[in-house]
């Protein structure tokens, strides 16, 4: 049993992790868009805690330049800009001891060449952080989980069982992994990630959070001609019966809103629910409609000490993603809850 466990997102923070675009591939036409709504979230974190932007080498000083002073830089060589996917997954020990872990990373299944870059990413990062590296051969991305810091983890069996990830381990194999890296006691499998999630398989950022321990967060889209109506459904009567770690049942609250945008002439769906929690806020990516206004009070109202500032990522979700999927908190070396 490893002494580390993965806190919830919502513990101290010592600062954030994000990197810079460089794929231009994915983005085409709109790459320095994308460029700009990265910088956006990145000031607006930088409200709340430290940021350190990692770019690509000879891109430093543009990130700089559209950044601003309140984002440190550094250069690193890189394939991709997800970082909650391609980064580790920090855990803590039981006296604040720090530790990465170092999952594999097959840009979600070889949807994308080249990526043995971001597969050495997490070690260079640790090293430069000067943070314990912990290595694990299973492939994961940090957006197909969500965990509550008292040894609950919820998850999709979309994602985490699709052949293109571990093809030669079995669902018990893989759970053993998860609570032999993570420290969790319960693992909560969902069945469904988005329909529309053809990029990462229906990592489970796109479907729910926990926002405190017993309590979660789930997208359930209001529109009967929604695809994923009855999948949401069918995901939170999973959750209604299960209970955690703590054997407490689980208080599942409703994000009904969302949100399809135009970019660059496809049809993208803007997820409220990619939020990511800092220190004494939520930063909630939007899509410059009107109901905006309504999931930002939802979240709100589930997160409700902390101030929730809303950040335009309309190019961020064409590219497959959200502010969650873009940032990875380093937690402060505090000791774990009992």
């Amino acid at each position: 049993m490893t002494r580390f466990r993965m806190p919830a997102e919502w513990s101290p923070h010592e600062r954030c992790l994000m990197a810079w675009p460089t794929r231009q591939d994915l983005w085409g036409a709109v790459f320095d868009t994308v460029k700009y709504e990265y910088a956006q979230v990145a000031t607006a974190i930088a409200a709340f805690e430290p940021v350190t932007m990692v770019a690509l080498p000879g891109s430093g000083a543009e990130a700089r330049e559209l950044c601003g002073a309140a984002v440190e830089v550094i250069e690193l060589p890189l394939d991709d800009s997800w970082f909650r996917d391609s980064g580790p997954v920090f855990v803590l020990g039981p006296d604040g001891e720090r530790a990465g872990v170092d999952f594999r990373f097959n840009a979600w299944g070889g949807k994308h060449h080249p990526y043995d870059t971001d597969d050495k990413i997490s070690a260079a990062l640790l090293d430069h952080l000067g943070v314990e590296r912990v290595d694990s051969r299973m492939i994961l991305e940090g957006g197909s989980i969500t965990v509550d810091g008292e040894g609950t983890l919820i998850t999709t069996e979309q994602c985490l069982l699709h052949p293109n990830r571990n093809p030669g381990m079995s669902k018990r194999e893989i759970e053993a992994e998860l609570i032999a890296r993570l420290g969790v006691t319960k693992v909560i499998w969902l069945p469904y990630g988005g329909l529309l999630d053809t990029e990462t398989d229906g990592h489970v950022d796109g479907v729910c959070a926990f926002v405190a321990p017993g309590k979660v967060l789930v997208q359930l889209p209001d529109d009967p001609t929604h695809p994923d109506y009855e999948r949401m459904r069918a995901n939170r009567a999973v959750l209604e019966a299960a209970t955690d770690a703590a054997g407490r049942r689980l208080e599942v609250l409703d994000l009904p809103q969302s949100a399809f945008v135009q970019v660059d002439g496809k049809e993208t769906e803007v997820g409220y629910l990619n939020f990511y929690i800092a220190n004494g806020g939520v930063v909630v990516p939007v899509a410059g409609l009107p109901g905006d206004e309504g999931a930002l009070a939802v979240i709100a109202a589930a997160l409700p000490d902390r101030e929730v500032v809303g950040v335009r990522t309309r190019v961020i979700a064409y590219g497959g993603g959200g502010v969650h999927c873009i940032t990875q908190q380093v937690p402060s070396a505090v000791p774990l809850p009992a």
